[in-house]
């Protein structure tokens, strides 16, 4: 079952590539046009701390993390498959890689989702994130809302 879940660290180029393309459906369904905006800000290339959760030998949602000091790290990227959600992969997931980031001397952790994913807002206030002022790039952006907590 979902309990058997597990959460893989490691840059998993295939899955991530196809799950990333997923993700990057649902956003342009869920946003639209304004989607192109947030595009630039979310390649990956760059992210070296990838975490993917696996049911059987399917991925089933993944999460990563980019550095943005030597105490923050910024969560992007967070999916979970449509078929999966509500199911618990999500905060598996997301405390894997609170985890990692704590494991390598991160205090912080920073992250910007959209005014129309209403369902992943309250997944990470549940989660301890607090709404904060939007940070750069977010700044000023009325479709972006910045959260943060302590890890």
């Amino acid at each position: 079952g979902i309990r058997d879940s597990v959460a893989s660290r490691g840059l998993g180029d295939v899955y991530k590539r196809q799950l990333i393309k997923l993700l990057d459906a649902d956003l342009l369904e869920r946003n639209g046009d304004l989607q192109q905006s947030y595009n630039v800000h979310n390649q990956t290339d760059y992210i070296n701390h990838v975490v993917i959760a696996y049911f059987g030998d399917e991925a089933v949602g993944c999460a990563s993390f980019k550095l943005i000091d030597d105490s923050t790290v910024e969560i992007k990227r967070m999916f979970v498959r449509p078929e999966f959600r509500g199911t618990g992969i999500a905060s598996l997931v997301l405390t894997e890689l609170e985890v990692w980031a704590v494991e390598e001397g991160f205090l912080h952790a920073i992250l910007e989702t959209g005014i129309n994913n209403p369902k992943a807002i309250r997944f990470y206030q549940k989660q301890g994130y607090t709404t904060i002022p939007n940070y750069p790039p977010y700044t000023g952006n009325p479709n972006s809302i910045c959260m943060a907590r302590e890890i």
